[in-house]
Formats: C-alpha cells, sequence, structure tokens
C-alpha cells in the first residue's frame, strides 16, 4: 500500500530571536516595543506571542510574527492544509464544514483565496527558477461552459508544472509567442513533445534540442505500419519489418537505413490532390522517420533527457482529474490558477 507524506509548514508559538532589519527601512536599530498574544486558527497551536518593534531611524513600528504565522487569523499551516483539501477533491463547502467540524472554522471564500495565493506563490517561485529540460503537451479543458485548449509546460527535472497558457498546441505562431520569452527565462535547452509539427519548427527556430515522447512516436508509427502491412504489395512486406526494427534499435545509423529503403521504392505516382497508394503512404513514412531520426534518440546523447513525456502527461491528468469534479471555472485568470495548483505535486 502507497503511503503519501505531506510536509506542512511549521508554526511556533513565539520568536526566540529579534528581527534583523526593520521591515520598512532596513534599519538595524530596533527598539522592542511591547508585545500581546494572538490567538489563532492552527490544527496544534491556538495561541502565540507576537512581539512590537520599533525602529530608531523611522520612528514607524511593526510586528514581528513567529514562523508560520502572519496577520491573518490562519496560520500557514491551516491555510496549507486547505489547499491540499480542494487539491484532493473537497470542494469549499465541504472544506469549510471538515476544517469546522475539527475545531478550524473557515470560510468558503477563505478556502478560495487559499488557493488563488497558493496559484501565486508556485508562480511566484517558478519565475526565475532555472529549467534546462521542459515538456510540452496540450489539452482541452472546460471552463465558463465552454471547451478551451492549454498548453502545459512541465520542469521535467522535478516533474511540476512551471506554467499554463490558453494556446492551442496546433497553432505554431501562438505557441511559439506564448513559449519563448518562457525559454529565455528559465534559460531552457532542450523540450520533450509529442511528433506534432509545429513543435519541430519551434525547435528549430529557437534552437533548441528537441526529443519527441517514444510512447507517442511508437504509437502512431505502430498504427501506420499494420495499416501498411494489409495494404502493401507483399514484395514490399520486408521494408516493414525493417522499420519496426530499425525504430527498435534506434542506432546512429538508422536514418541512412530508412533513407536506403526510401530509394529503393518507386515515385510518386499519384496527383497531389488524390489520396496517396499504400506504396505512397509507406515511402512517406520512411521519409518523415529518417528526416526527424535525431529528435527520435536524444536521450542517447543526453542522458538527463527522458525518453518520454509522462511526466507531462501525469500532471496533465491531475489537472483533468480535478476539473471534472469542480462545478466549473468561471474565469479564466481562476481556472489557470486551479489548474496550476491541482497539477502541481502534494508531496
Amino acid at each position: 500500500m502507497s503511503i503519501v507524506v505531506l510536509q506542512l509548514p511549521k508554526v511556533k508559538r513565539k520568536t526566540n530571536t529579534r528581527p534583523a532589519a526593520c521591515s520598512y527601512c532596513k534599519g538595524a536599530l530596533l527598539q522592542r516595543w511591547g508585545g500581546t498574544k494572538k490567538r489563532l486558527r492552527d490544527p496544534k497551536v491556538h495561541q502565540v506571542k507576537v512581539y512590537r518593534y520599533r525602529c530608531c531611524s523611522c520612528r514607524r513600528t511593526f510586528r514581528d510574527y513567529p514562523a508560520g504565522v502572519g496577520r491573518a487569523r490562519q496560520s500557514e499551516r491551516l491555510r496549507k492544509l486547505a489547499v491540499v483539501c480542494w487539491t484532493l477533491g473537497l470542494s469549499y463547502r465541504s472544506l469549510a464544514l471538515i476544517l469546522g467540524a475539527l475545531g478550524m472554522p473557515l470560510s468558503r471564500m477563505t478556502g478560495w483565496r487559499n488557493v488563488q495565493a497558493e496559484a501565486e506563490q508556485i508562480r511566484t517561485q517558478n519565475r526565475w527558477k532555472p529549467v534546462r529540460i521542459l515538456g510540452l503537451d496540450g489539452a482541452y479543458l472546460r471552463a465558463g461552459g465552454q471547451t478551451r485548449p492549454v498548453l502545459v509546460a512541465v520542469d521535467l527535472g522535478d516533474g511540476q508544472p512551471v506554467a499554463i497558457g490558453y494556446v492551442d498546441e496546433s497553432n505554431p505562431q501562438a505557441v511559439r509567442r506564448w513559449l519563448e520569452p518562457l525559454v529565455k527565462r528559465l534559460e531552457v535547452s532542450a523540450i520533450v513533445t509529442d511528433d506534432l509539427s509545429s513543435y519541430r519548427k519551434i525547435a528549430d527556430d529557437l534552437q533548441l534540442a528537441h526529443q519527441v515522447c517514444q510512447f507517442h512516436l511508437r504509437r502512431w508509427v505502430g498504427r501506420a505500419l499494420y495499416h501498411c502491412q494489409k495494404e502493401v504489395p507483399p514484395e514490399w512486406q520486408g521494408v516493414i519489418g525493417e522499420v519496426g526494427q530499425t525504430l527498435d534499435q534506434l542506432s546512429p545509423e538508422g536514418s541512412r537505413r530508412l533513407y536506403a529503403l526510401w530509394k529503393q521504392m518507386p515515385g510518386r505516382t499519384t496527383a497531389p490532390g488524390e489520396e496517396r497508394t499504400p506504396l505512397e503512404k509507406l515511402r512517406d513514412l520512411l521519409l518523415r522517420l529518417g528526416e526527424h531520426w535525431e529528435r527520435y534518440r536524444l536521450f542517447f546523447e543526453d542522458p538527463q533527457v527522458p525518453w518520454t513525456n509522462n511526466a507531462t502527461e501525469q500532471v496533465i491528468g491531475r489537472m483533468k482529474m480535478r476539473s471534472r469534479t469542480v462545478r466549473g471555472y468561471k474565469t479564466q485568470a481562476g481556472m489557470l490558477n486551479g489548474l496550476l495548483v491541482a497539477g502541481t505535486s502534494l508531496s
């Protein structure tokens, strides 16, 4: 049986050290200006000691809160617990009822604000986080009563989402406009995607190494070979077997071997607007695999590059599961925040 361990923020009853500087002018000379007891909503700590300090430079006073405590009545631990409960599938109404029964009353709107604040915190942490290898994949999710395309970018180093945008992955121009500043800011050097042509062009334009997910590759190539095997004449059946063997080996010479097979086959006989013959479909398949062979075996050259895009698929899976259980995202910003929180791993 799997066990999930959640790391919730720690909450201290009082601070053991003085603040190093004024929170306004950064002055170092501070005078303690009294203290008070603050009631707190938290699973364990219900009261903390808060001290006030006066800055001798700007003459302003400020409070120094213990770890895990802020201006709000709820602690950081309770805020994180509410986010975890929402991520696991509870509605805001159920969240308020359960936490209230446990002696930690929380309104539905406070739960909603906690989720929005968590999304902003994740977005701030990811803004300048260096990401060497980025996984990209698109999805279609419902918001505002209609289905919207979204593009998800995941750090394949830790499997956490770094950005989500309202972008249709089949539109190369829109994908590039959204991806280019992200690549520059995060210093991305390689991307892992499915075998969509728009990703290939964008990787070349942005000078990125590109790994095509092996699962997607073998799925569509397997289907194409299956149909060719039923339609291609018997004298060309051996070519289909060699294509499958070459794809299994993924050797550096695979591109030359596919090109040699392509040269052996007869040229195109149908007009551009007509349906291609089975031999022409097999010939086009050989050409496509040979032209993009280096994208299929990048993980051999760079061990840090994963051979599949499963981490991105898992993030999108968590997003889809949560989107099915919510009553509906009302705004685009709320949907992006909810997807970002739902896609982030809890551990």
